[in-house]
């Protein structure tokens, strides 16, 4: 029997800007990272995007297309003894060129490491080329972000992976000796099923080839992919945009994009990221506008949570369609932040005589012993006593709340 002898993501990775798949904006013929490489220029570069997207490829084609000595180190795995010894170097006649540092998953490196490597990059003894699937603005050290060009990675369609497919099929049947098919639906979904992850499809299109008869087909690919996947990550930046976008667009009033959104969350797991984040929309975007909306989301996120993935999706579906049609207000929590905002200030700390027990709440009037359960008197402290957090907005129920009340005031005297 005849074992396979290296990935087939390996064997098929670029050697060329040309045999990339993807990244035309930045590797085309028009693309901005080619032309200045081509013009000689290369200056510090940090590339971020989803894994599989040609990160690490793109920066291997750079240095080997310098004369300057190439370092390799992966964050995950490096030391700052490693970085200093690359460091070490640049003072050597054998880097007479200077010194190409690729640095993959640099999100790892924390800000000590980071650092270690300011005094060599701003004079140009190293230039650095640095990966990572995550925000480099939230994850790299500012004063390299301020010395590099950063350049965003885009997951790949389908349909630009499909080409790659093909050449690799033809090499699985070439370096194996084995025949088989696929055509170009089969190759197509199994592009599909790999959520825009280049290296991802090659590993699925060569499962499907050693567990294929005589052709790969749809069958096939469900038998070795049980689920499609995409590049979540719940400690990622990914998971927060997410959960960001199903809150947006339920703000927005969009049924369609809150229930994609919750889909995707829900595909990769996070249940409670997703019952958390309803649960706070319900009161910071629809609140007093619907404020029934708050215990429906309570209730629907009980039973989720008791019944678990899959089904959990279906009373969190409930919830989400509902609060993305619901009216919209957050005037409760505007009114909130300008309370807060005092608060911090450190206006308000002494409380009026009248809400204090130690005065024995002298000269407090119960209001369930007035008419219509009210009277007026003071409850905010002295310095933000004529302050107004909160102002009704412009939902059916909030105006509804606003003309009783100036209807009881008014009775009271009150303007």
């Amino acid at each position: 029997m005849k074992f396979q002898k290296r990935p087939l993501a390996d064997m098929m990775r670029p050697k060329s800007f040309d045999d990339m798949v993807g990244q035309t904006h930045l590797f085309g013929k028009n693309g901005v990272v080619r032309k200045m490489t081509a013009g000689g220029y290369l200056p510090n570069m940090i590339f971020f995007g989803p894994p599989g997207t040609g990160k690490t490829t793109a920066a291997g084609i750079i240095a080997e297309s310098t004369d300057m000595t190439i370092h390799r180190l992966n964050a995950t795995t490096a030391s700052l003894s490693d970085v200093k010894d690359v460091c070490a170097q640049t003072s050597s006649v054998f880097a007479s060129n200077g010194i190409l540092l690729y640095l993959d998953e640099i999100q790892y490196f924390n800000k000590k490491q980071q650092q270690s490597l300011l005094e060599y990059i701003e004079d140009g003894r190293i230039t650095l080329v640095a990966s990572t699937t995550e925000n480099p603005y939230m994850y790299v050290y500012n004063a390299i972000i301020s010395r590099s060009a950063v350049f965003e990675f885009k997951p790949v369609s389908a349909r630009e992976i499909v080409p790659a497919l093909k050449k690799a099929l033809l090499k699985l049947c070439e370096e194996y000796e084995i025949k088989k098919e696929a055509s170009d639906d089969a190759l197509l979904a199994v592009a599909s099923a790999a959520a825009g992850d280049v290296r991802r499809s090659l590993n699925l299109l060569e499962n499907c080839f050693f567990a294929a008869e005589n052709e790969i087909n749809k069958e096939t690919l469900s038998v070795v992919n049980s689920n499609t996947v995409g590049d979540f990550d719940k400690d990622g930046t990914v998971h927060y945009d997410l959960l960001s976008a199903l809150q947006k667009s339920i703000r927005g009033s969009d049924p369609d994009a809150a229930l994609f959104y919750l889909a995707r969350l829900l595909n990769g797991g996070d249940l409670l990221g997703a019952c958390r984040r309803l649960q706070v929309i319900a009161s910071e975007d629809i609140g007093l506008a619907y404020p029934i909306a708050a215990a429906v989301t309570d209730s629907c996120v009980n039973s989720a949570l008791r019944l678990g993935l899959p089904e959990a999706a279906i009373p969190l579906s409930h919830a989400t369609a509902l609060l993305a049609t619901a009216p919209k207000s957050n005037s409760a929590h505007i009114a909130y932040e300008k309370a807060l905002a005092d608060v911090r200030a450190g206006k308000g700390r002494e409380f009026p005589k009248s809400l204090r027990q130690v005065n024995n709440f002298d000269g407090y009037v119960y209001p369930h012993d007035c008419p219509d359960h009210y009277v007026k008197q003071q409850y905010l402290p002295d310095d933000v006593k004529s302050c107004r957090y909160f102002e009704y907005g412009t939902s059916k129920n909030e105006i509804a709340a606003r003309d009783y009340w100036n209807i009881v005031k008014k009775k009271n005297g009150e303007t």
